[in-house]
């Protein structure tokens, strides 16, 4: 399934500073039933957004009409817990396309790449910077360029870089996940079976 290709990403922040956030509150489990990947977004932090009667809880930063983007700056440990792609599914399907935390769980940052979601690990001490900055000011913007691997805080000018295998920054770069990459190298893999 292709997704929308990633280059350079200006955008305000979404910020959640809750830590050791695991799948199982990013998704709740009871959602997991469909198999097609749309629709998530709706339940993404359902647990937190709504209470028991379906209303949405002010308090909650999904509910805030102040703070939107399309990128999610998240507290220390974002991802962990049991393995379901639908908590990625859930954070691209609600429109995020960048989660930037001090720490992902390494299952979930494969998840994230493999499904368009770019995530950016950046040292304890920026991403306070941004949870300042974005208090300070929910209309701060924040640069994320895949090409130079590197996170600026455009109001300060402030930057760090971040890793990301080749493999997977060119598949992001294109907007491809694992399959599409295959389909696209398919006259090439036509030709070297013809030539054997």
């Amino acid at each position: 399934m292709a997704y929308d290709k990633f280059d350079i990403l200006t955008s305000r922040v979404v910020p959640l500073s809750s830590e050791n956030v695991d799948t199982d509150q990013i998704i709740p489990a009871r959602f997991l039933k469909a198999t097609e990947r749309k629709g998530f977004g709706d339940n993404l932090f359902r647990d937190w957004r709504y209470d028991s009667e379906g209303n949405p809880k002010p308090d909650f930063v999904l509910n805030d009409p102040t703070y939107d983007g399309k990128i999610l700056l998240a507290g220390k440990n974002f991802g962990s817990g049991s393995s379901r792609e639908h908590a990625v599914w859930a954070i691209y399907d609600y429109g995020f396309r960048c989660v930037v935390s001090s720490f992902f769980a390494d299952i979930f940052k494969n998840n994230c790449l493999n499904i368009g979601v770019l995530p950016v690990t950046v040292t304890p001490e920026f991403a306070d910077e941004l949870f300042e900055a974005v208090e300070a000011d929910p209309s701060t913007e924040v640069e994320v360029d895949i090409n130079k691997q590197t996170i600026t805080l455009l109001a300060t000018g402030k930057s760090e870089s971040f890793d990301i295998n080749a493999y997977k920054k060119q598949n992001m770069k294109n907007g491809f996940d694992d399959i599409d990459y295959l389909l696209n190298l398919k006259s090439e893999i036509k030709a070297f079976e013809a030539g054997r």
